[in-house]
């Protein structure tokens, strides 16, 4: 039996969760298309660097060129919104992260400590000419300012634009599930796959010669949990995209981010000790939090399909909408 989804079954459906896209789209010439953009993930509304969140990730197969996964794991703790781009647009959106994280916060590389800003991406050079680097620190900042908690826009939007799944037009996919009095979100970017090896729908009616492609899954909860707990989270993402007919192929970046709204982090704090409430790992609840995971990480994905549109790329390549009712 399937969990109850959440009011607008999406992400933002964790409380305090925003999303944000910057959707950019321009036929260039005949060989030429910018067709790409940025997300950004807000886990709430207060200063991301003062009130951090419990976070960490699991690299399923790490074909991906991600920034600040390192600093998640040894410290447990994500201090800034993660943000989605394409693959050769990391190094800029992590500009436009920081300059905007800086203005917000004085104290950062002056009074306290440097700052760790989290940059995931996927591929999306098939359609979107992405030697061009349209995508600029600015555009990162604009996702931020337009994160929002209403429903999320899905398909090909944000970081979604240029990508691919199944051999289909891919991107944004979002979905929630209630886990008894809490709420698991999870957000995808997804760009892998091949159309024979879908198991949701009948999709091989012909191949596409696409890469291996990558997926970006973004799991929020309201669930009091800690790191390693996060973590044992992040890790049920695998069953849900294998769930959809992924075989993580070798060229594939499958990574997955967790993290919770609860017990947040503050940064400031002059004491020596720091107090934690938690669920226990052996209560029924977590295994609904797993399965919730791993729902919303499966209907994530099949939604960028649903939502995503057909779209013209460079050298007028053509990636049509998934037959998906």
């Amino acid at each position: 039996m399937t969990l109850p989804k959440g009011t607008f079954n999406c992400i933002t459906d964790v409380n305090g969760v925003k999303v944000g896209h910057v959707t950019l789209y321009e036929k260039i010439n005949n060989e030429d298309t910018i067709c790409t953009g940025v997300t950004a993930i807000f886990p709430h509304d207060d200063n991301l660097f003062h009130k951090k969140t419990r976070a960490a990730s699991h690299v399923i197969n790490g074909y991906g060129k991600t920034i600040g996964l390192v600093q998640v794991d040894e410290l447990g703790l994500l201090e800034s919104p993660i943000m989605l781009t394409n693959t050769f647009s990391v190094g800029v959106v992590l500009q436009g992260t920081l300059q905007y994280m800086l203005q917000q916060n004085k104290d950062i590389g002056d009074t306290t400590s440097s700052l760790n800003i989290v940059v995931g991406e996927c591929n999306d050079s098939y359609l979107n000419s992405m030697r061009l680097q349209a995508v600029k620190p600015e555009h990162a900042v604009t996702a931020i300012e337009n994160s929002n908690r209403k429903p999320v826009k899905e398909g090909a939007v944000g970081a979604g634009t240029g990508m691919i799944c199944f051999g289909y037009k891919g991107g944004i996919g979002t979905s929630s599930r209630k886990a008894e009095d809490y709420t698991v979100g999870c957000l995808v970017l997804s760009n892998f796959g091949k159309r024979e090896h879908a198991l949701f729908a009948d999709l091989a009616e012909k191949e596409m010669d696409t890469t291996d492609g990558s997926i970006m899954m973004i799991i929020a909860t309201d669930a009091p949990l800690y790191d390693r707990q996060l973590k044992r989270l992040a890790k049920r993402c695998a069953a849900g995209l294998g769930r959809t007919g992924s075989h993580i192929g070798n060229g594939s970046g499958d990574i997955a981010i967790a993290f919770s709204t609860a017990n947040t982090y503050e940064h400031h704090s002059k004491s020596q000790t720091e107090t934690l409430s938690f669920i226990r790992d052996n209560h029924s609840i977590m295994n609904k939090l797993f399965q919730a995971v791993i729902e919303t990480t499966e209907e994530a994905i099949i939604r960028s399909l649903k939502y995503a549109e057909t779209t013209e790329g460079r050298y007028g390549r053509i990636v049509e909408k998934a037959p998906l009712e």
